[in-house]
């Protein structure tokens, strides 16, 4: 029982810790794991035994093979949470519920954006890991081939996991933090499978390997992993959709049918059961479920509490034996050709002829973190290939569990530096965070994406978002009282927070909580009604106009659906400006535009502005100023209805 308490205990406060520090949970739990395990077992523990032991290690036995009893009948010795293959079974379920949770937030909308270098990644670039790393893998620790091979699958994979920590306080271009992100997501389903299969040729014909059987086994992985993610997959949207399934059941309903194909594929194709929750996460996250949003949370958080378990079971199961495997020339060899050779060949050979600058294709190659998948199916790989007797499966999961420590310890500790060196790191956050895309925030969303901001909307209200899109503007749908936006790095480059809902209190709640990290250049809000009646009550954060509010902003773009641009000459000409908007119901200042394409966004708490040249313009929302008052050139942009 102290066991079980402190496994789960260690792992959320790992968990905590990460948050803290902003690095990937993955280190700490698996330092825990490890100090707990095999560090305990040899330096801590008076008898020798693992503060924690995953696997059950039996009675003591007497010369005879016989269980020791005590007084009371029952067997002396015998330590450990998992008898027999309790632990294979349960790392199994968990690393199903893990892909399962990943292939939900798999969107095919989203993955035709991301331009071929993703494609070329995940293919060609994992083509180049699969046989680099297994032709080293052979030579520098004299593995077999399968053996080699499927080391080399199972480091394949990267993970979104790993790699948000690491790059979500990291200012880059969207382009850079987006590639990053989405190999990370769509690669671990397809290192998974590369691993499975090489691990059943392996189990199938043991070192004769390429057979027909084993090529049969592959056929039967893939039509069934397939056909069963496919079927449930529509089978569960179904119900689901036609409320066939309580609301207050949905969540465990959904956590049973997971398992309950991963078992039922497992037992018509061994090894497909991962390939069929991944293909029934991607259909489900690809269908018209009503309740994704609420299954994604509860998968979500269900996820974060398998992978604290999982990652301190896993450490703590390798003995010390298996580190003293690694205690060895050869392994820094094998991870130094990793990192500096077989990663950047991948890049650069999947991002030739892209547009990628160098400088972006050598930061690509050098954020490269393995995650859960490679250490939870190397345990399990590893842990089966022991039990099968096959020569060197000792080293598969202490070396996996190499890799994985080595490139997050090396990426959570240099990526920010190494952005700053190679000239990725952008010096001034420049893009835009808008609360809410009623009409009036994709109007300004949409001036500011044509003069080249990246602009990115939230809001809760999915037919604003889908009207968003239909404008090319990028559109999240999310809760504003939601941690997901948090954990988003295609947004490392905002600097600005503009919130526009109608709600004053939504707006006031999203400068307090996103300010710090999305506001570094400015946080602001409209005005609430109250405010706009009190010419005391002037808040710094306020936008534009003092005497406007949301629901004079919304009348306005009905009646004027467009953003207006006039030239400046100079100070007077703007002030004489600002004096006409100020009488004018229908005029509300919202930018100054400078000779260098800069904005400088008009506060309602200050409308001054020092330094103002011929050729600046001011850009403000509602009907043209009269030419006969103010004799400038008067053009316009806007968002048809």
């Amino acid at each position: 029982m102290l066991e079980l308490a402190g496994i789960i205990i260690l792992g959320i406060l790992a968990q905590w810790v990460a948050w803290k520090f902003k690095i990937p949970a993955i280190l700490p739990l698996i330092l825990i794991g490890l100090l707990v395990g095999p560090i305990a077992a040899e330096f801590l523990s008076e008898d020798g035994t693992k503060w924690i032991e995953p696997i059950w290690t039996g009675p003591q036995l007497d010369a005879y093979g016989r269980p020791l009893l005590d007084e009371m009948g029952k067997p002396i010795g015998g330590k450990g949470l998992f008898p027999g293959e309790g632990l294979y079974y349960f790392v199994s379920l968990a690393i199903s519920i893990i892909l399962f949770e990943g292939g939900l937030t798999l969107k095919r909308s989203e993955i035709k954006h991301v331009g071929p270098v993703i494609t070329k990644l995940i293919t060609l670039g994992s083509a180049v890991t699969f046989f680099g790393a297994g032709i080293l893998a052979h030579y520098i620790f004299d593995l077999t081939w399968q053996l080699s091979f499927l080391f080399s699958g199972l480091i394949i994979v990267t993970g979104p996991t790993v790699i948000t920590p690491i790059l979500r306080n990291i200012p880059l271009k969207k382009d850079i933090s987006t590639v990053l992100k989405w190999e990370g997501i769509l690669i671990d389903p397809i290192g998974a499978l590369v691993a499975v299969l090489v691990f059943e040729f392996i189990s199938v014909e043991g070192d004769s390997g390429f057979t027909k059987t084993a090529l049969m086994e592959f056929g039967k992985i893939i039509l069934f992993g397939t056909s069963f993610g496919f079927t449930f997959a529509h089978a569960l949207a179904f119900a689901v959709n036609k409320k066939l399934i309580p609301h207050y059941l949905l969540n465990v309903v959904s956590l049973s049918a997971v398992l309950l194909v991963f078992v039922e594929s497992e037992v018509f194709a061994h090894e497909s059961g991962l390939l069929a929750v991944v293909v029934m996460g991607m259909v489900l996250g690809n269908s018209k479920l009503s309740n994704l949003k609420e299954l994604l949370y509860f998968k979500e958080s269900l996820s974060v509490l398998l992978i604290s378990i999982l990652f301190i079971l896993l450490a703590a199961s390798i003995n010390i034996e298996d580190l003293l495997l690694l205690y060895t020339w050869n392994t820094a060899a094998l991870f130094a050709a990793v990192v500096f050779i077989i990663r950047p060949a991948a890049v650069f050979l999947s991002t030739f002829g892209s547009k990628l600058k160098t400088n972006e294709k050598i930061f690509i190659s050098w954020v490269g973190p393995r995650g859960i998948v490679a250490a939870g199916i190397a345990s399990l790989f590893g842990s089966k290939l022991i039990r099968q007797g096959v020569d060197g499966a000792e080293y598969i999961t202490p070396l996996v569990f190499m890799i994985v420590l080595g490139t997050v310890l090396l990426n959570a500790t240099t990526a920010r530096l190494f952005a700053k060196i190679v000239g990725v790191f952008l010096k001034k956050s420049e893009g835009i965070l808008i609360i809410g895309a009623s009409k009036v925030s994709r109007l300004l969303g949409h001036y500011l994406l044509t003069n080249g901001r990246h602009v990115v909307l939230i809001d809760s209200n999915e037919r604003n978002i889908e009207k968003a899109k239909e404008l090319g503007l990028e559109a999240i749908s999310t809760n504003i009282y939601s941690d997901t936006l948090m954990d988003n790095i295609e947004l490392s480059d905002v600097g600005y927070i503009m919130a526009l809902t109608g709600n004053p209190d939504i707006n006031k709640y999203a400068i307090n909580k996103f300010s710090k990290q999305f506001g570094e250049n400015g946080a602001f809000r409209l005005i609430t009604t109250q405010e706009m009646l009190d010419d005391t009550n002037i808040p710094k954060e306020g936008l534009f106009s003092h005497k406007d509010d949301y629901s004079t902003l919304l009348e306005l773009t009905r009646e004027y659906p467009s953003i207006q641009e006039i030239d400046l000459d100079d100070k007077a000409h703007y002030d004489k400006l600002i004096k006409i908007s100020n009488d004018d119901l229908d005029i509300i200042p919202l930018f100054v535009k400078d000779n260098d394409g800069e904005f400088h966004i008009i506060r309602s708490h200050s409308l001054e502005f020092e330094n103002i040249e011929s050729g600046y313009q001011l850009v403000y929302l509602g009907k043209p100023f009269d030419v006969t008052e103010v004799p400038t050139a008067d053009n316009n942009t806007g968002e048809k209805d």
